[in-house]
C-alpha cells in the first residue's frame, strides 16, 4: 500500500475583494456598537506589556502567582485555540509581545460570556486584559485570563504573518501599519532618541543652553542650499523655511549667550534621494572662545562616545547598500584621520590647480580636470561648484571611517573665517563616513566688511544662475557690528548618523513620515471613507 506524501499548504494571501469585504463587515459590527462602549475613554494599567515581561522573567515552568494580579493592554497580533472555551493570544506593544492564556473555566463572568467575547476579538484589535501572571509548560511567559474588554476595532485585515508587509511604497506611505506589522521598525526610532539623548546631555553638561530659533525666514541663510518659499498672508509677505538656523544663533552669542544650541527641523528644496530628504533633523551649537581646532576636538569625542553608548562599540557592521549585499566594518575608534581638500585634490590629480581658485583659469582647468576623469560638469559651472565636484570624487570617497576633510576654499565658505596662515582657505572642516557628510563645522566669520564681501560674491553666483549661493543678509552683517566674539561653530545631520547606527541604507528607513511622491491610486482600503 502506498504512502501518501503530506504536502505542507500555506495559507493563500488574501485578495482586494477579501479585504474589502473584511472591511465592511467589521466597520457594520462597529457601527452596531455603542460609540463609547465600542471606543471606551480610558482603561486603567497596573503594568505595561514591557514591564511585565522584565517584572515576572524569574518565573518557571508551570509556576503561576494566584495571588497576583495584572492589567495590560496591547495589539493581538495572534489568536489560536483548540475550541471556543480555549484560546491564546499575543499580545503586542511597544515592540514587546505577551501570550494571553484564556481558558474560559477561569474567565470571571462564565463561559457563556467568555465564548462571546473571544468570539469578538479579531487580529489587530486592541484590548486590556485583567490576569494571573503565569509560565506555561512549554515555559512561555503569560497571563491567564480573568477579564477582558476590547478598547479599540481595527476594522482592516492585516496583512498576515507569512507574507507580512514589504513593499516600502506602502511601508513608508502608512508608517503606523508599517510598525504593526514589521516590529523591529520600531528599533530606529528608539535609537534616533538615544542619539538625541546623548547629544543634549553632552552639551548641556558643558554649559550649553538650549534654545529655539524660527523656521520661517525672510532671508534664508546659514547654508548654500535652495529653500522652500511660502507666504504669509496677514504680513502680505513671502517667506522661506529655513535652511539652517545658523545665523540666528550665532546673533544670540552677540547677545552674551555664550555657548548654544539647537535641535530641530531644516528645509531644502533639493533632490530626494537614498541620503536626502527635504525635511531632516539637525543639531548645531555655537561656542564662544573657540574656534576649528575645538570643533575638531569635540565632534571626534561627542560622535566616539555616542556611538559606543548607543551600540555598545566603536565598530559597528553596515551594509551600504542593503541587507542582501556585502556588509562592512567602520571604526569610529578616536582619533581620526584628516585630509586637506585642495591638497588631497591636487594630490590625486598630481597638478596644481591655477591660482585664485575664482579665477577663468581655474574654472577651466577644473572643467577638464572633470572632462579627463569623467566627472558630471555642475550647472552653472562656477569655482564653488567645480571645487565640489573634485572634492566629491577625489576626497570624499577615500573616508571609509570617519575621516575630517580640512582647510576648504574660502570661496565655498562664506560663513567660515579665513585660515590664520593662508586667507585663500577658510578654517573649516566637515566629517565624512562612507563617502557621506555628518558634521560642518568652522572658526565663524566675525568681521561684517569682509563677511559683507563674501555675501556679495554669493550674489554673483547666484545671478549666474547657483540657486544654493547664499543670499545676502544685510541684518546679520549690522549685528556682527555689534561685536560677535571669536566663536565655534558646529551642525551635525541627525538622520544621517541614524543611518549608520540603525544599519540603514535608505534614509526613509529612519524617519518616521518621509517625504513622498504624490500617487493617483488611493492606498487606503478601496472607497473606505
Amino acid at each position: 500500500m502506498s504512502k501518501t506524501k503530506k504536502v505542507d499548504t500555506v495559507e493563500p494571501e488574501a485578495n482586494e475583494a477579501e479585504t474589502f469585504n473584511y472591511y465592511k463587515e467589521r466597520c457594520k459590527y462597529s457601527e452596531s456598537l455603542d460609540r463609547s462602549v465600542a471606543y471606551p475613554h480610558k482603561f486603567a494599567c497596573s503594568i505595561l506589556i514591557s514591564q511585565f515581561i522584565q517584572k515576572y522573567d524569574y518565573l518557571s515552568v508551570e509556576e503561576r502567582l494566584n495571588d497576583v494580579t495584572e492589567t495590560v493592554a496591547g495589539r493581538v497580533m495572534r489568536i489560536a485555540g483548540s475550541s471556543n472555551k480555549l484560546a491564546f493570544f499575543d499580545l503586542v506593544m511597544d515592540g514587546k509581545k505577551l501570550q494571553v492564556f484564556a481558558d474560559a473555566r477561569e474567565f470571571n463572568h462564565g463561559v457563556e460570556a467568555f465564548i462571546d467575547v473571544k468570539n469578538k476579538i479579531h487580529r489587530g484589535d486592541i484590548i486590556g486584559i485583567t490576569g494571573i501572571p503565569a509560565r506555561t509548560k512549554r515555559g512561555e511567559l503569560s497571563i491567564y485570563l480573568k477579564d477582558v474588554a476590547i478598547l479599540s476595532h481595527c476594522l482592516h485585515m492585516l496583512p498576515k504573518p507569512q507574507y507580512g508587509l514589504k513593499d516600502p511604497e506602502v511601508r513608508f506611505r502608512k508608517r503606523y501599519l508599517d510598525l504593526i506589522i514589521n516590529t523591529s521598525v520600531r528599533d530606529s526610532f528608539v535609537i534616533r532618541s538615544k542619539v538625541l539623548q546623548h547629544i543634549r546631555k553632552y552639551l548641556t553638561e558643558r554649559e550649553f543652553l538650549e534654545v529655539e530659533t524660527p523656521l520661517m525666514n525672510q532671508i534664508p541663510g546659514g547654508a548654500n542650499a535652495k529653500p522652500f518659499v511660502t507666504y504669509h498672508n496677514y504680513l502680505n509677505l513671502q517667506l522661506y523655511m529655513r535652511i539652517a538656523p545658523e545665523l540666528y544663533l550665532k546673533q544670540l552669542v552677540i547677545g552674551g549667550l555664550s555657548r548654544v544650541f539647537e535641535i530641530g527641523k531644516n528645509f531644502r528644496n533639493e533632490a530626494i534621494d537614498l541620503t536626502h530628504n527635504p525635511e531632516f533633523t539637525a543639531v548645531e551649537f555655537y561656542m564662544a572662545f573657540a574656534d576649528v581646532h575645538d570643533m575638531l576636538k569635540m565632534t571626534e569625542d561627542m560622535v566616539s562616545t555616542l556611538v559606543k553608548e548607543v551600540t555598545g562599540s566603536y565598530v559597528i557592521t553596515y551594509n551600504p547598500e542593503g541587507l542582501e549585499k556585502p556588509a562592512v566594518e567602520i571604526d569610529f575608534t578616536p582619533p581620526w584621520k584628516t585630509l586637506s581638500f585642495v591638497g588631497e585634490i591636487e594630490k590625486q590629480i598630481n597638478a596644481a590647480i591655477p591660482r585664485p581658485l575664482e579665477s577663468d583659469e581655474a574654472v577651466n582647468f577644473m572643467i577638464n580636470v572633470c572632462n579627463k576623469y569623467d566627472i558630471d560638469l555642475p550647472s552653472p559651472a562656477t569655482s564653488c561648484k567645480l571645487l565640489d565636484k573634485l572634492c566629491a570624487h577625489f576626497v570624499e570617497s577615500q573616508c571609509r571611517n570617519p575621516t575630517f576633510i580640512i582647510d576648504h576654499p574660502q570661496l565655498m565658505s562664506p560663513l567660515a573665517k579665513w585660515h590664520r596662515s593662508n586667507s585663500e582657505f577658510a578654517e573649516r572642516g566637515e566629517l565624512f563616513v562612507l563617502g557621506r557628510e555628518l558634521a560642518n563645522f568652522y572658526t565663524e566669520l566675525n568681521d561684517p566688511k569682509t563677511q559683507y564681501e563674501c555675501f556679495l560674491k554669493q550674489a554673483q553666483d547666484k545671478a549666474k544662475g547657483d540657486d544654493e549661493a547664499c543670499f545676502m543678509d544685510k541684518d546679520y552683517c549690522v549685528a556682527l557690528e555689534y561685536g560677535l566674539p571669536p566663536t565655534g561653530g558646529w551642525g551635525l545631520g541627525i538622520d544621517r548618523l541614524i543611518m549608520f547606527l540603525s544599519n540603514h541604507y535608505n534614509i526613509k528607513e529612519v524617519i518616521a513620515f518621509p517625504a513622498m511622491r504624490p500617487i493617483k491610486k488611493n492606498l487606503a482600503a478601496p472607497e473606505q471613507a
